[in-house]
Parts: structure tokens; sequence; C-alpha cells
């Protein structure tokens, strides 16, 4: 969907903790806490805290309040998305629960994209996640010590918000493309990036021959958190379509962290993987012109607790976003 008034991210944040701030892009988080519970009793709470937290700093770094925004898109990976429920509670604005797993926070852009584009005048995206709250959910209590073998992920602690608005400044979301649900049949936790690369090949083929525009007309196409093991099976699946992603694309998973220094296995994962990277690396580099065009393709593994114990493949999806340092833009 090529939008036809392009509408400008007004601004951004990043929130993460203690790990996150160790790795790579530290530097690009708005606030970075040393306390993996942000000062709350729960995992949980700590996790309605980051997204407080980045939603704050996005909407400060703009001048506005939550009183401006028209809508509020939020998701997480917690069960019934209490994470962002409980955030919003209070705000008064119109709240959008989004389950997408990983995929959630271009689901979020792309939606306050098109509500912006039409009905709305500022929308306010946020995703997060949160490590010590994803084990317990969905694999084990930290105190078990399980072995993780090298194709796991970690699931970075971390949030991202964007201010999305008709406005003028940069950068701009000129398209989106929201993904299908594709199952290939994998069915271990332990390899989501396998399970998303399919989802995310699907997406991006799709939005090239829509677009009739290939990998060289971007000066980045970042996928949302395939880690080394999905990245690579992204590259082979869409050379079968005919497209060579060549040195224009990264996944946020392998740029939050170092991964043999840190000890993350495949890279990292989680909604607030590509929420923070997305908001706090890349839409600045948009912002000041240093990237003029990215694709950015946020992939998610739509398991739960029920259906991994049900021995159920874990289906993947991914959402685009087409972001640009000017309005005129690539189309």
């Amino acid at each position: 969907m090529i939008l036809d008034s392009p509408v400008s991210v007004f601004s951004s944040a990043a929130v993460g903790g203690k790990k996150e701030g160790e790795g790579p892009l530290g530097a690009d988080f708005d606030f970075i806490n040393e306390d993996s519970r942000f000062g709350e009793k729960t995992w949980e709470k700590a996790e309605s805290k980051m997204q407080e937290l980045a939603a704050k700093a996005a909407l400060k770094k703009c001048g506005l309040s939550m009183t401006d925004m028209d809508f509020i898109f939020a998701g997480d990976l917690l069960n019934q998305c209490i994470a962002s429920a409980f955030s919003a509670r209070g705000s008064k604005v119109p709240y959008i629960g989004l389950y997408g797993a990983c995929s959630t926070f271009a689901e979020a852009l792309g939606l306050s994209a098109i509500f912006a584009e039409g009905i709305a005048q500022n929308c306010l995206a946020v995703a997060s996640s949160h490590f010590c709250s994803a084990e317990r959910q969905y694999r084990f209590p930290l105190e078990y010590g399980g072995q993780r073998p090298p194709s796991s992920q970690w699931t970075a602690t971390a949030s991202g918000a964007a201010v999305v608005s008709k406005n003028e400044r940069p950068p701009f979301i000129k398209a989106v493309c929201f993904g299908t649900v594709e199952d290939l049949g994998i069915n271990d936790q332990n390899n989501m990036g396998a399970a998303m690369a399919p989802s995310a090949s699907a997406t991006l083929s799709t939005f090239f021959k829509d677009t009739y525009t290939d990998p060289s007309d971007y000066d980045l196409i970042v996928t949302g958190d395939l880690g080394a093991v999905g990245a690579e099976l992204l590259k082979e699946l869409m050379e079968k379509e005919g497209f060579d992603l060549g040195e224009n694309y990264n996944d946020c998973g392998l740029m939050l962290f170092e991964r043999e220094k840190q000890q993350v296995e495949s890279g990292a994962s989680g909604c607030g993987c590509s929420a923070a990277v997305i908001s706090g690396h890349i839409i600045p580099k948009l912002r000041c012109g240093e990237l003029k065009n990215v694709l950015a393709i946020s992939t998610g593994a739509l398991m739960s607790p029920t259906s991994v114990l049900q021995g159920e493949t874990i289906p993947g999806v991914a959402h685009l976003i087409c972001f640009s340092s000017e309005k005129g833009g690539i189309f």
C-alpha cells in the first residue's frame, strides 16, 4: 500500500536494559536502566514501565503530550498484551492493542500511518519485550538454567515508541506492506529465525514485485529479529525469488548485541528488538539524511505456550514499512 500522502515519523525514542546498553547500539537509547525491573515489583510491570518511558521520551522530543494523540497502537509478547494495556490505562486515548509477536512494532507503525493519512492527526506506536517475562512465559523459569542451543535467541529487554503524524518533518512513511501468515513446518521454539524467514521472504518479494523496485534501490533493508540462522535463510529464499539482498541487508537481532561477547547465541529477538533499533538507531539516521530509503520488516513467530505444548508448528508473519528521508522519495 503506497500512501497517497506520506506521513511523518515526527519523533521516536528507545528504552533498554543493562545488556542492551552494553551492546553496539547502546548510545542510541534514550534511557538505559541498570535495574531489569525498572523500579517495579515484577518483570511484567517493568515492561509497562519501559513503554511509558519510551512514549514520554518520544512525546517530549516533538513537544506534544498524550492528550494530543488520537490513537495508541501498542503490543507486546505477554498474554493478553498486558504490558501495553496497563501502560495505556489512564491515558484517556483510544487504545488499539496489537499482537503480531515480534512483528508488532511494524504493525503498529503501519496502522498509525494509515490512520494518520486519513482520520487522525497524531498516532503513537509502541512495542516492548522483556527477557525475563518472555523466558518465564514461553520457555522455563530463569532458575532452571537450561542449556540454550546455538539457534536460540535472546529476547531484548527494550521498548520503542514513535509519533506518526500529519507533519512535514522527516523521515516519512511512504508505503506499508502487511504480510501473510506463512508456515513451513518448523516446530522448534529455539529456532524462531527459521520459522520467521519464510514470512519475511514472502512480504519482501511481494513488495518488490508490487512496487517494481529491488534491493539496490534502498540504502538499508533490515529485518526484525531473524538472527544469524534466519537471516541466512532469508537470503537463500530471496535468491530463489530472484532478489539478491547484497550488502544493503541487515537484521535488528544481529545489530543489537555483540553475539559472542554478550553470549546471545543467534542474536536478539522480541517485540522490543526491532522497536528499539528502528526508533533509536534507524529513524534518527533517516532524519539527518545519513540514510535516504529504508525498508524495515519486523518479523514475528506466532506461537503461544499452549500451541508449543500441543506440538503445533510455528507460523510466521512479517510486516514492512518503507521509510524515506524525503517526502518525494522513491515512488
